[in-house]
C-alpha cells in the first residue's frame, strides 16, 4: 500500500505522521493507529499498510514529537536497559490525556481534509499504551470517533481521572478490547470494571481475551504471537467493517 510521510500542525508544534492509503479509487474511511510505548517505527508503518489493505486510510502519529528528534527504542532490550527504560518512561509521561485529545482533534481535521478520506467520523486502534490512548480519545473527542479498538492495552480501569472506564458515559463509539493473558496492566478484575462502566453507559462493546502475552500483536515485540496477531487482524477487519462505514 502507498505510504506518505507528512506533518500535522497541533497546538504544541508539528507532529510527524505516516499515512497509509489503499490501492485503487477512494475515498475510504480513516483510522488512527496509536503505537505502543516504543513509539512510531518501521513495524507500525508495516502494520498501517496492512490495515490500509483492508480498505482504510491509516494515520500513525509520532506521539513523542514533543520530545524532539528522539532515537528509536529496541523493543527487545529496552526494558532490561536501565538508561533506556528511564528514557522510555520519561517520554511516556509526556503523553498526557489533554495533549492526546488536542492532538487527536488536529489529526481528525487533517484526515477530514484529505481527498482520500470519506466521512467526518473515524476509527481508532492502538497497542499497549496506544490501546489506552485509543479509548481515551473516544471519551475525550467523542464527536469524531465511530469505532475504537484496544489491543493488549493497559490502564483501562485505573485510578487515573482519565481512565477509560471513567470516560464511559462520554463515549459514543462502539468499543472493542482485546486483552492479553496474565497481563498485570489489564486484569480480569479490570475487565469486569470496564465492562460494567461501558454497560451502565449504554456503550456497545466487546471485551475478549487472547491466549497470548502482552505485546502479542506487534511483530517486533518479543511476546509477538503469530496466531494471536492474525486473530487481531481478523477482529479489526470485522469490527471496522461493521462499525466504520465507507
Amino acid at each position: 500500500m502507498p505510504t506518505i510521510s507528512d506533518t500535522v500542525t497541533t497546538a504544541d508544534g508539528t507532529c510527524p505522521v505516516t499515512l497509509a492509503v489503499p490501492e485503487g479509487q477512494g475515498p475510504w474511511p480513516a483510522v488512527i493507529m496509536y503505537p505502543d510505548a516504543g513509539g512510531t517505527r518501521a513495524t507500525f508503518v508495516d502494520m498501517a499498510a496492512r490495515l490500509a489493505g483492508l480498505g482504510y486510510v491509516v494515520l500513525v502519529p509520532d506521539v513523542y514529537y514533543r520530545s524532539g528528534d528522539w532515537a528509536p527504542f529496541d523493543m527487545a532490550t529496552v526494558f532490561g536497559d536501565g538508561a533506556e527504560r528511564q528514557r522510555l518512561f520519561s517520554m511516556i509521561g509526556s503523553v498526557t490525556p489533554d495533549a492526546t485529545a488536542a492532538d487527536a482533534r488536529a489529526f481528525f481535521d487533517y484526515l477530514a481534509a484529505r481527498p482520500e478520506v470519506s466521512g467526518e467520523k473515524f476509527g481508532t486502534t492502538g497497542y499497549c499504551m496506544g490501546g489506552r490512548t485509543s479509548l481515551i480519545v473516544a471519551g475525550l473527542v467523542p464527536e469524531r470517533v465511530a469505532a475504537a479498538m484496544s489491543f493488549h492495552g493497559g490502564g483501562l480501569a485505573s485510578d487515573d481521572s482519565a481512565s477509560p472506564h471513567l470516560l464511559a458515559d462520554k463515549i459514543g463509539a462502539t468499543v472493542y478490547v482485546g486483552g492479553a493473558q496474565d497481563d498485570a496492566s489489564f486484569t480480569a478484575a479490570d475487565a469486569e470494571t470496564l465492562d460494567k462502566a461501558l454497560t451502565d453507559a449504554g456503550v456497545e462493546h466487546t471485551i475478549e481475551w487472547y491466549s497470548a502475552a502482552h505485546g502479542f500483536a506487534v511483530p517486533d515485540n518479543p511476546p509477538y504471537d503469530k496466531a494471536a496477531a492474525q486473530r487481531h487482524w481478523d477482529a479489526m477487519r470485522d469490527f471496522f467493517g461493521a462499525h466504520l462505514p465507507a
